[in-house]
């Protein structure tokens, strides 16, 4: 098994919720990473023809499942908080560890509080950061942990910042979103390029669960404009941003992620 895993390295999922191509293709020149990541890898804007609902596109992605086969729309049913447990379903974390491969999920919002597979790790505002604080600690934190378990060179690490999806709501279309973008394209080099993960046989994908864009305009209203934290500048867009790197699989839907590394790794 060792030498299969030396030639297959490790397989980096890596999630950032709400990032949308029509913030970062205008921006590259401030966005070296992700311009980089684009000249080195695979890009394309993915079509969602699901609802742009994160806990469902989420949960599909790393279930392979539709959602009449998942069968999980919302955070809250009936006034309670759906948990990992209610959702009867295998992840493909299930599936691996199962096989004997190592592999960790971090901070992955499918369910509130963002669930983590293998990974100590308490998320940020119970998932929901609400302020500039809070951004930045997910930010740092799911960058150096995931840093972290990278260094241990398992088959696969799956990891998710989510706090671009909140920034959004509040302030799509100010300039404020492009600096945050800024700050992720920093933490993207930090963890991509400044350690060296591209120069082997390791695989990237770097994926958002869906678009953004001004509120009123999505096919779908994903939620009230306005809310106990303020009123929404910004909603899901069914547009979602993709990059591979070293990935064969051809991803034309988030039910793919899943496949893509089930069929590297079996």
């Amino acid at each position: 098994m060792n030498a299969v895993q030396r030639k297959q390295g490790t397989f980096l999922v890596l999630g950032i919720d709400a990032a949308t191509w029509s913030v970062v293709n205008p921006n590259l020149q401030k966005l070296r990473n992700f311009k980089r990541l684009i000249e080195v890898g695979k890009s394309k804007e993915l079509i969602l023809k699901e609802k742009p609902i994160s806990a469902s596109v989420w949960c599909g992605m790393f279930s392979g499942k539709l959602l009449e086969e998942h069968k999980h729309e919302n955070y809250v049913v009936n006034g309670e908080i759906v948990k990992r447990e209610d959702i009867k379903v295998e992840f493909i974390w299930d599936i691996l560890h199962e096989e004997g491969k190592e592999v960790k999920a971090l901070n992955v919002p499918f369910v509130v509080p963002p669930y983590s597979f293998g990974v100590n790790f308490k998320p940020i505002g119970f998932g929901l950061p609400t302020n500039e604080k809070e951004w930045e600690e997910e930010l740092e934190r799911v960058t150096e942990k995931t840093k972290e378990l990278l260094a241990e060179k398992p088959d696969s690490v799956i990891s998710v910042y989510t706090l671009l999806d909140r920034i959004q709501h509040f302030h799509w279309g100010e300039d404020y979103v492009v600096e945050w973008y800024k700050k992720m394209d920093e933490k993207i080099g930090e963890l991509i390029f400044d350690t060296g993960f591209l120069d082997g046989n390791n695989r990237l994908i770097v994926i958002s669960d869906h678009g953004f864009c001004s509120f009123g305009e999505a096919k779908i209203q994903t939620l009230p404009e306005h809310t106990k934290e303020g009123k929404l500048k910004g909603d899901h867009h069914e547009n979602a941003f993709l990059i591979t790197v070293n990935v064969d699989y051809e991803i034309e839907r988030p039910q793919d992620v899943f496949f893509a590394i089930e069929q590297t790794f079996f």
